[in-house]
């Protein structure tokens, strides 16, 4: 039995503008390092063994921040393109509206394409030696990855990610 706990990213600049970020870059904002930082310190007692973060620069900059807090060697953590954000395509950097389709966004990673990138991060965390895990990533990949541990939590279910937060899943 793993205990697998995830992060969304702190607060980033394009969220403060409320603009779809995906996998376009965007810094974590003051509010963002101190959403991370507090993370840290909620997690000191978690006994973290290990720490996966996406490449992208605002929950890698997260994972940084939470590595220091809490003794963990920041050249230890591991980026993986795996958790990385799912791309919108040309919503990239336009105004967030819940109910957009972004299938039907001609060059936006399909939802499918999503689900199954999740599924293979979770079966690339089951071939990992560590009982804690803390995976750094986003808002959409954590809902995939929700959406695979979690029966009565679909995909779509409404509930959002806060930035920072940190939830823990029971893998077997």
């Amino acid at each position: 039995m793993t205990h697998l706990y995830f992060v969304r990213h702190g607060l980033s600049q394009l969220n403060t503008e409320k603009r779809v970020a995906g996998t376009t870059q965007t810094p974590l904002t003051k509010t963002g390092k101190e959403q991370a930082k507090s993370t840290g310190k909620d997690a000191q007692n978690l006994g973290i063994e290990h720490i996966i973060s996406s490449p992208l620069s605002r929950a890698y900059d997260t994972a940084k921040i939470i590595a220091k807090e809490i003794g963990f060697p920041i050249n230890k953590i591991e980026v993986n393109p795996l958790f990385i954000e799912r791309h919108f395509g040309s919503m990239e950097g336009q105004p967030y509206t819940p109910d957009v389709n972004y299938d039907g966004i001609a060059d936006a990673e399909k939802k499918e394409v999503f689900l199954a990138r999740a599924h293979l991060a979770i079966k690339y965390l089951h071939t990992l030696p560590y009982k804690k895990i803390l995976v750094v990533s986003h808002g959409a990949t954590g809902r995939a990855l929700r959406h695979h541990l979690v029966a009565d939590k679909p995909f779509d279910y409404p509930e959002r990610f806060a930035n920072a937060e940190l939830v823990e899943w029971i893998i077997t």
